[in-house]
């Protein structure tokens, strides 16, 4: 396989078949409507929570590290309690994702030392990359099928290189979405930590984007894609290792980008109707409605009374009067776990489990 020491030695003549540049076409095309489809929600805040949240869940689910839509909604409006552990290594690659995206947004770059940050958000460690061997991949029998560079000096070089390829456009004339399925491919293979690769990985393949302005905010997830596909995410994975079959790899990616994509649009279309329809709907049926209220109504899937309390700046007796009034005109159901109460906003929550549940 070619050296995990330079991209830049494939050929970018190699991604101009006829397949390769039909689908980049059609994914490039789904990936500039979602851009603009996203930016039609004023508080962009509502779609980097809500999908962000999603993508957290998905993303886990890929290493095994399973929660309900229920448990994961309500640790996030309840993160200072006693919470499931998959609940709240989920709402850790949330805080992941957030710190990457800030960094990109920031600094306009994507570099070694944003990685080691979000893989530190992620693991909750200050290990940073790998400083010992030992470390190989397995299949579901136990076999070794790869192992990533050993030497920790090669480590950091590998890292230094990969930052270089998504940095210095000059180093390798491809499409953005191209490239990034050849940046996915190498962190992987590299393996630079100890845990957390996989979901770091896809936190990194977002923010290149955003990074590239493809995106202004980080809504576009493939992890729904891989989860449905992980089969042959990793079979292609091992497949550029053994024979060089990048074409094939890249072709799988940009399929993810174009599908994904597409979901997304929906979401966030059915996402800006949902909110629509209760902001005409409340400000009609109630005279305590205000644009901070429908804020936190669709930031939040499970909102809370310290919420709105935080939110509309009024006292807790108000903010409950409010909410269950919400309850009663059918917007929120109310759902009470020990001593506390979680407000579902019933139109979101649906929204978000049909996306989760409906067929690539």
């Amino acid at each position: 396989m070619p050296s995990l020491l330079s991209l830049e030695a494939l050929n970018p003549s190699r991604f101009d078949t006829p397949a390769i540049l039909r689908k980049l076409a059609s994914s490039s095309r789904r990936l500039a409507e979602l851009k603009g489809v996203a930016a039609s929600i004023p508080n962009q805040g509502i779609l980097i929570n809500t999908l962000g949240l999603q993508e957290a869940k998905d993303s886990s689910e890929i290493e095994n590290i399973v929660t309900t839509h229920d448990e994961l909604f309500k640790d996030d409006a309840d993160l200072d309690a006693f919470s499931n552990l998959a609940a709240k290594e989920v709402l850790r690659y949330r805080q992941a994702l957030r710190v990457g995206f800030e960094q990109v947004r920031s600094s306009g770059l994507l570099t070694a030392n944003h990685i080691i940050e979000i893989q530190r958000q992620l693991e909750r460690n200050h290990a940073g990359f790998r400083k010992l061997p030992g470390t190989t991949l397995k299949d579901g029998s136990g076999k070794t099928v790869y192992t990533p560079p050993q030497d920790p000096t090669e480590i950091v070089e590998l890292m230094r290189g990969l930052e270089l390829f998504m940095n210095d456009p000059s180093l390798f004339n491809v499409d953005p979405l191209i490239k990034m399925a050849l940046l996915h491919h190498q962190f992987e293979s590299i393996h630079p930590f100890y845990d957390g690769n996989g979901r770091t990985g896809r936190i990194v393949n977002v923010l290149y984007l955003v990074k590239e302005g493809l995106l202004d905010i980080p809504v576009l997830y493939l992890s729904h894609h891989i989860v449905r596909t992980k089969a042959d995410y990793y079979r292609l994975l091992q497949t550029v290792r053994e024979q060089d079959n990048w074409e094939e790899w890249v072709l799988y990616m940009l399929e993810a980008v174009e599908v994904t994509a597409q979901q997304t649009i929906h979401t966030v279309q059915a996402i800006k109707a949902a909110l629509m329809d209760y902001k005409h709907r409340i400000r009609a049926e109630h005279k305590f409605y205000s644009q901070d209220l429908i804020n936190n109504l669709f930031t939040h899937p499970y909102t809370k009374i310290d919420f709105l309390q935080r939110d509309l700046g009024v006292s807790r007796l108000t903010a409950t009067k409010y909410l269950d009034t919400l309850v009663s005109t059918g917007f929120l159901k109310k759902q009470k776990i020990g001593r506390s109460s979680y407000y579902v906003n019933l139109a979101l929550n649906q929204i978000l489990l049909a996306q989760h549940s409906e067929p690539t």
